[in-house]
């Protein structure tokens, strides 16, 4: 019975009529191949796409059909299946011979034929006979006498059609692409494809003869229509912007790159663009241009006010079964135009609450930070970065103050640095300066002992002094706020401190209790310390993905320190991390929850963990999802990694409102813990004491 009740759970064909079937395959096979023409040419111009085996299509076969109750639930998670519609092959075939023509392989024969399997499954084979090839035996080219002649003569050697080539439509359009771009930055203001005629000749047997042709008339037009084709020069240029914004037209002109008497160019034009976009000031950018005459044309750009300040508030809270509460608030303000010259401020303040309701345990944190983003590279001017992206200099200061029942602990920073991007999918971040002073103090008795007896621990809990530099190089394939398709990102991080001043050593005292460097009377920290995220996003369906995640980092301590400071180290567990635990209560290795204090605080030298989640719709705003996930964190010299390695499960139920906010609760379960003497969790003990953990959060987790 249970056996078939599984193989009955995983259909993917239940719920179809009697003379339906499911289109599995679309099979391509090129009987007489070619190098330039591949399967892959030909699959992505038939009509109907086949569909693989998924777990989402079994779901959506739970249902029987109805819309109604579960069967509704069923279908919204699940992926419908692909019918077979016999009505789309004949329609593809002529699609496929089309394409051919396209390529150049004339008068090619496509023949289809489907099969089906005893499941309802169906296979469409498409057998295909390329067609014949033309190469091009003479070349012609009939073009405007005059100045256009000499540029384009001058662009030839880039050509993508020479004698001896294959004839085709597919490389004449690349060929009138590329050529029409160049001549417009050589000044050919509204020059286009369209002036652009191919005539072949095959009359002749075994010759071929291309006339390359450009007209002063396009393609909609006739020959009484010509109009010459000459070079323009950009005339008055204007900036058009709401006179209610108070802004320093002084920027907008340096990031203009378009200038009364300058030849047109295309390029100048799109590059502006990219620029006057990088200020993320305008809700719209129209780069509006007007023939004055027969050689001038005229530029306004008009720009488009949006919102200048905004709110965001964050929220997460966590608890497991122990009572362990946990509550971390965060609100960020931040303005767009604070100096009138689109500088951005940002100001956040936060906090992490930690207390168990039936005792005085407490620890309290507060945070505020305060950033400066200016819409250029302080100290050079605009000029030396004639690109589409200019890079920015941010500047961050923040202090942090924690409370804990073993210490109290001030946390007072400074970041000086630049971001710029490449393209739409590459982001850089390089701080040269990072600058912290950590301040430990109100040690109780207890925990003073402890960091006496163990030397390893007090380097990490000391007050110190943090001087380095860091940086971030993140890499997305879909760089969009609320992505709607697959996609994919990398992510690293890195941080090493301590080598400049490690140069001035021999001027600087040592403490008495070990052999460090003191600078302002503390001792400064030496390390080094590299993160890496890598994350993949698959769309199952138009609103079912799943999400998967590794990461890893490890740090190093050296020089003048013995170990890593505290708040560098890893650690795992939380809202966005092994969710089966709280923050920082995983780890290191096979450890128990230290004793030295009240409320977790396990960290590591390095980590490794991944994450899946399948994220689904339910209902209305609400969404569902079930996750798995492994890792921990280890120090140097652990033994026994993998038998180390943590794993959890878990679910959760989203709230998106209108793709603007997401408002989750998840609930991670401990399958495997490795400090106990039975690692493995039975389902009975999931939710029972210190079994399971509930979190709170915005956002999705990754």
């Amino acid at each position: 019975m249970s056996a078939l009740l599984i193989v009955t759970s995983c259909s993917t064909t239940r719920i179809l009529q009697e003379d339906q079937y499911r289109l599995a395959h679309n099979d391509v096979h090129i009987l007489n191949p070619d190098a330039d023409c591949s399967e892959s040419d030909v699959t992505s111009y038939i009509k109907q796409s086949a569909q693989g085996w998924g777990p989402m299509l079994c779901v959506y076969n739970w249902s029987n059909g109805s819309g109604k109750g579960f069967d509704k639930l069923w279908e919204k998670i699940g992926t419908a299946p692909v019918i077979y519609n016999p009505s789309l092959v004949p329609e593809s075939v002529e699609n496929i011979r089309k394409h051919l023509d396209y390529l150049g392989f004339y008068d090619s024969k496509v023949e289809a034929e489907m099969t089906s399997a005893k499941k309802k499954l169906a296979t469409v084979t498409y057998n295909v006979t390329l067609g014949k090839r033309y190469t091009i035996d003479s070349l012609i080219y009939d073009v405007p006498a005059g100045e256009f002649r000499e540029d384009f003569d001058a662009d030839m050697p880039k050509s993508l059609v020479h004698k001896g080539d294959f004839l085709s439509e597919s490389m004449l359009d690349k060929e009138s692409d590329r050529n029409s771009a160049a001549l417009r930055e050589k000044g050919f203001y509204g020059f286009n494809k369209n002036h652009y005629f191919f005539v072949a000749d095959t009359l002749t047997p075994g010759f071929t003869s291309l006339t390359y042709s450009i007209r002063e008339y396009t393609r909609s037009q006739n020959e009484n229509e010509s109009t010459p084709i000459r070079k323009y020069s950009f005339g008055n240029v204007s900036i058009t912007r709401s006179a209610d914004l108070k802004f320093n037209d002084a920027v907008l002109r340096k990031l203009n790159l378009i200038k009364p008497g300058e030849p047109y160019s295309e390029t100048i034009v799109n590059t502006t663009y990219s620029r006057l976009s990088s200020l993320k000031l305008f809700n719209g950018i129209s780069i509006q241009m007007t023939p004055r005459d027969s050689s001038t044309v005229d530029c306004n750009i008009v720009l488009s006010d949006t919102k200048l300040q905004g709110v965001k508030v964050d929220l997460e809270m966590s608890t497991n079964s122990t009572g362990l509460i946990g509550v971390s608030p965060q609100l960020t303000w931040n303005h767009k135009n604070i100096f009138h010259g689109g500088e951005l401020l940002t100001l956040g303040f936060s906090g992490n609450f930690q207390f168990r309701a039936r005792d005085n345990v407490r620890s309290t944190e507060f945070g505020a930070n305060a950033a400066l983003t200016l819409p250029q590279f302080l100290g050079l001017p605009y000029k030396i970065f004639p690109g589409p992206v200019i890079p920015q200099t941010e500047i961050m200061a923040s202090f942090n103050y924690q409370n804990r029942p073993e210490y109290t602990r001030n946390i007072a920073s400074l970041t000086y640095g630049y971001t710029w991007q490449s393209g739409t999918d590459m982001f850089f971040q390089v701080n040269p300066l990072k600058i912290s002073y950590v301040k430990l103090y109100n040690l109780t008795e207890d925990f003073a002992w402890v960091l006496a007896e163990h030397p390893w621990l007090r380097d990490s809990y000391r007050s110190h002094i943090d001087l380095g530099m860091g940086g971030v190089l993140y890499h997305t394939t879909n760089a969009a706020i609320v992505p709607t398709s697959s996609y994919h990102y990398e992510r690293v991080n890195f941080d090493i401190a301590g080598n400049l001043l490690s140069l001035f050593n021999h001027s600087l005292p040592q403490g008495e209790d070990d052999d460090a460097h003191l600078l302002f009377g503390v001792p400064y920290s030496q390390y080094v310390r590299l993160e890496l995220a890598l994350g993949r996003t698959i769309f199952l369906g138009e609103k079912t993905s799943l999400a998967l995640r590794a990461t890893g980092g490890a740090g190093r301590a050296y020089g003048n320190s013995t170990a890593m400071p505290f708040e560098k180290q890893f650690y795992c567990g939380g809202a966005n991390s092994m969710r089966g635990w709280q923050a920082r209560s995983l780890g290191p290795g096979a450890s128990t929850v230290s004793d030295y204090f009240a409320i977790p605080s396990q960290t590591g030298d390095w980590k490794m963990e991944f994450d899946a989640e399948l994220r689904f719709p339910v209902v209305s705003i609400i969404e569902g999802a079930i996750f798995a996930e492994a890792g921990n964190v280890w120090n140097y010299g652990t033994k026994n990694i993998l038998s180390t390695i943590a794993a959890d499960c878990g679910f959760g139920i989203r709230f998106n409102i209108r793709n603007s906010m997401l408002l989750r609760i998840d609930t991670g379960l401990k399958l495997y813990e490795p400090c106990r003497e039975e690692p493995w969790l039975a389902p009975e003990e999931w939710f029972r004491r210190d079994g399971f953990a509930i979190h709170l959060g915005v956002g999705y987790p990754f």
